[in-house]
């Protein structure tokens, strides 16, 4: 078990007053058998007349309303969190399942149709070659497909943090050969769904395991991150972390699930002043250990 405090702090910066519109913050992650949240804590400069609401896929938004104009404006979210990660037990995939192609079971499939329907074109099919090109090596075993996938992408693609909004399309990225986690995490949502697997964008913290004492090696640890969850009949929603290779949840902890990246922005929102008074942002994630009381 490890018990992270982390604080996400952002910051717009502006050369004169502008009047701020609403804005919609994701930062409270979601409470499940593996993660129990202990303390929350949100700032908000203006000040702002804020409510929490759930939106269509079950996370938490607080909206924030202001009155006040400002030259600057911060969202500082902290929490406290006891994380307990468990490798995933793929020995509960449905013998079914086990080879690709399957179906998923008519019950279930209304659920998971939008999650397996693709989301970006693929006009000259290059997406569609490069996934064909992994199960002509690796054959039809499917969680065999599903990690030679994670890794082919952090064998063949170069990180590159970004902070710009927005996620390169697959197409793009595959192109480029470069992305930030959410680029690859998308690549790697259209590549499965090419074989009619149910993918959803997940998006968090990554803390490296340095900080409980293990030996470093993740890309982005203590930042803002992304990665992806296909679900496997039996198993159900199983992590994959393409931008480190990762199969499983261990570094990871999730605040936002989305059928697409848009969907999962951490902060959006508007401003009324002149086109130029923007004048950039910056992100901070700090993530620490605590000590478990006794």
């Amino acid at each position: 078990m490890a018990r992270l405090r982390i604080i996400h702090t952002t910051k717009y910066l502006y050369n004169e007053p502008v009047q701020f519109n609403e804005h919609r913050f994701m930062c409270r992650p979601r409470d499940s058998h593996d993660l129990r949240l202990l303390d929350t804590s949100l700032v908000i400069s203006p000040p702002a007349t804020t409510r929490w609401v759930h939106d269509a896929m079950g996370n938490s938004v607080v909206v924030a309303h202001f009155d006040d104009m400002g030259t600057e404006l911060m969202f500082e979210s902290s929490f406290v969190a006891e994380h307990f990660p468990q490798a995933p037990d793929t020995s509960l995939i449905e013998p079914f399942a086990e080879q690709l192609p399957f179906s998923y079971d008519a019950s279930e499939m209304p659920d998971l149709a939008r999650y397996v329907e693709r989301h970006y074109p693929d006009p000259g099919h290059q997406v569609d070659a490069w996934v064909r090109n992994v199960l002509a090596r690796v054959g039809n075993n499917t969680l065999d497909v599903l990690i030679a996938i994670t890794q082919d992408i952090k064998a063949q693609f170069t990180y590159q943090a970004r902070d710009d909004e927005g996620t390169q399309t697959p197409v793009e990225t595959l192109t480029l050969g470069t992305g930030s986690c959410r680029d690859f995490a998308l690549f790697m949502m259209e590549a499965v769904r090419s074989l009619g697997l149910a993918a959803r964008f997940i998006s968090g913290y990554l803390y490296d395991e340095s900080l409980l004492g293990a030996e470093s090696g993740v890309v982005g640890g203590g930042a803002t991150h992304a990665w992806v969850n296909v679900y496997l009949p039996g198993a159900g929603w199983l992590p994959f972390d393409p931008t480190n290779a990762i199969v499983g949840g261990q570094n990871l902890i999730r605040v936002a699930t989305a059928r697409d990246p848009s969907q999962a922005a951490p902060l959006t929102g508007s401003y009324v002043g002149a086109g130029n008074a923007y004048q950039g942002m910056t992100v901070n994630v700090e993530v620490s250990v605590e000590e478990t009381p006794a």
